[in-house]
This record gives C-alpha cells, sequence and structure tokens, in this order.
C-alpha cells in the first residue's frame, strides 16, 4: 500500500496495492505493520458502517478526548465526498479543511487522527461507507461542528437543496462555538 500525506498534518491517504485479473480482485484493506511504519500506531476497537443515498451528509462529527475516536475511513459501494477538518488549538491548519473522494473504484481510504471532525456526503445513487475507529463510541463526548459553517467555506459537491441532513447535525454550532479539547503537538 501507498500511504501519502494529505495537506492537514496527521491525516494519510492510503491507496491499496490491487491485484485485478479476469476473476476479479484481491487487496490488503488493512496492515498494521504498514500502518505504523507511517506512523499511525493505533489498536482499532470498533467498525462502524452505513449505508446511505444520493445527496445524505453526515457531519461533523468527533468525540471530546478522553475518548476521541482516529478513523481509518473507506467505502465499498458507490462514492462519498469525504471531509475532515483540523480542530487542534494551535494548529498551524486550524480551522482548514481537507476533502477527497473515496469509492469502491478508487479504493482509497482516508486515516483521520483525534483532533479532527469527520463528516461525508454521498455522490453515488447509495453509498455503503465503512470505517474502523480506535476508541468506543460515548455519546456524552459526541461533538460536531455544522456542514455549512461559512468559516470553513466546505465546497459540498451536493447542492444545498438536495442535502438530506439529519435534525441533529442541522443545529450543530459553527466551529467558533463548538466546544474542543484537542491541542496541536508538533
Amino acid at each position: 500500500m501507498t500511504i501519502k500525506e494529505s495537506p492537514l498534518p496527521g491525516v494519510l491517504i492510503i491507496e491499496p496495492k490491487v491485484f485485478e485479473d479476469s476473476r476479479g480482485y484481491f487487496f490488503e484493506s488493512y496492515n498494521q505493520k504498514d500502518l505504523q511504519s507511517a506512523g499511525i500506531d493505533v489498536q482499532f476497537m470498533q467498525d462502524n458502517q452505513s449505508q446511505s443515498q444520493y445527496g445524505v451528509l453526515r457531519g461533523l462529527h468527533y468525540q471530546l478526548a478522553p475518548y476521541a475516536q482516529s478513523k481509518l475511513v473507506r467505502v465499498l459501494q458507490g462514492s462519498v465526498w469525504d471531509v475532515a477538518v483540523d480542530i487542534r488549538k494551535h494548529s498551524p491548519t486550524f480551522g482548514q479543511y481537507f476533502g477527497i473522494e473515496l469509492s469502491a473504484e478508487n479504493r482509497i481510504q482516508l486515516y483521520i487522527p483525534h483532533g479532527f471532525a469527520h463528516g461525508f456526503a454521498v455522490t453515488s445513487e447509495t453509498a455503503i461507507f465503512f470505517y474502523k475507529c480506535d476508541h468506543l463510541y460515548h455519546p456524552d463526548a459526541e461533538r460536531g461542528i455544522h456542514f455549512n459553517d461559512p468559516e470553513l467555506a466546505i465546497e459540498w459537491p451536493i447542492p444545498e437543496n438536495k442535502a438530506m441532513i439529519s435534525a441533529k447535525d442541522r443545529v450543530l454550532p459553527l466551529l467558533k462555538d463548538a466546544t474542543m479539547n484537542f491541542v496541536y503537538r508538533p
């Protein structure tokens, strides 16, 4: 697998080496040794999977420390526009986002460490989204930032009038009002 830095320090793009022939394909979607050599030294504790239709926008979500979750995300069917937002105080990229298309076709994965909010928008008819987390879900630590915060200026590929957003996500605070307890450590 090839592991590349994104413009946000700590967020990594992971491209598997795919072996294809007339029977189909094979690739390693997770290799602890390869990830450790790239600085991803976490023990994943929980796998999550969601199915959504076109226009569903989920996020921007995170859990406060000490329950923060690093995530390794990918798409099993369809495609999404996946976004990570740096919410680490004193980070040179605080409030900046990185977006990338993840799809069953390109097989790209994204590693999102603690200190980042995460969200995605479904750009295909349907999508199955899969992610590994290094901490269990803790509802009392769950937080978020409004998907359409003008300060973030995320360029979502879904027209807002076609976006399907949960009632909970519609009332998330703006970045300037969000509760965060992450600090950048170079």
